[in-house]
């Protein structure tokens, strides 16, 4: 880890919550009700939600526009439709992603009447206002995940990943314990690092499942994991 590195962390025990009797949502930014000045995003990054939907429940129709967004199922199955006639059920490695541009409807349920399902969706701004609305989905194996990042999402579709609309990359690693990842980081970068489950090694510092890390000036990027974690970067310009 660069010594000049700056890191601040974002522990999950202060992230907002939205609990309700289908749905227990954790924000680690500012969103609906759930509303902070000191935590409205980091760069392009705008919306992590670590959402846990009950059986057969889940967000009826309802609509975005201008924003990149990403969904990445950790556990179970999510049953998505939208508006431009797209539909399936997104199971964990398959990235899901919706450019909402000028506007889009969709849904979000729970596939599964008997099993929760556990997802982060992910918004990132775009590059501008008004693009189409768009829709795809890629899947990554977990031997492409284990043990090294996983470039997921890209704005210039790199290595098989989704084509997003802003200058921002998303990689998934699934890190065994004892195992460390180590990434140069272009000048002028910026990171954000959030454990999806485990507990890991940043610096000096140790991060469990639901925590994240703001870091900046950093030319390499460290992470040791203290148990098998599964991990995201958002690289930001």
């Amino acid at each position: 880890m660069s010594t000049t590195a700056t890191i601040t962390l974002r522990p999950a025990a202060e992230r907002g919550r939205t609990l309700i009797d289908w749905l227990d949502s954790k924000h680690t930014f500012s969103f609906g009700q759930y509303q902070d000045a000191d935590h409205m995003g980091y760069r392009t990054l705008r919306v992590i939600n670590d959402d846990v939907i009950a059986p057969g429940m889940g967000f009826g129709e309802h609509p975005h526009r201008d924003m990149e967004i990403l969904t990445w199922v950790l556990k179970g199955q999510l049953q998505h439709r939208d508006s431009l006639g797209n539909g399936g059920i997104i199971t964990p490695g398959t990235l899901q992603y919706m450019t909402a541009g000028s506007g889009i409807r969709h849904s979000e349920f729970n596939a599964s009447k008997k099993e929760l399902v556990h997802l982060l969706q992910i918004w990132i701004l775009p590059r501008e206002r008004s693009l189409s609305p768009n829709y795809g989905q890629a899947s990554f194996t977990p031997e492409q995940r284990d043990n090294q990042w996983c470039t997921v999402a890209s704005p210039d579709g790199r290595d098989g990943s989704i084509t997003i609309q802003q200058d921002a990359v998303m990689s998934v690693a699934n890190l065994s314990k004892g195992r460390t990842l180590s990434q140069n980081i272009a000048e002028g970068r910026h990171l954000f690092l959030h454990v999806a489950r485990g507990k890991v090694k940043l610096a000096d510092h140790t991060l469990a499942s639901g925590d994240a890390a703001a870091i900046s000036d950093c030319t390499n990027l460290s992470v040791t994991a203290e148990e098998d974690s599964e991990i995201l970067l958002f690289d930001l310009a």
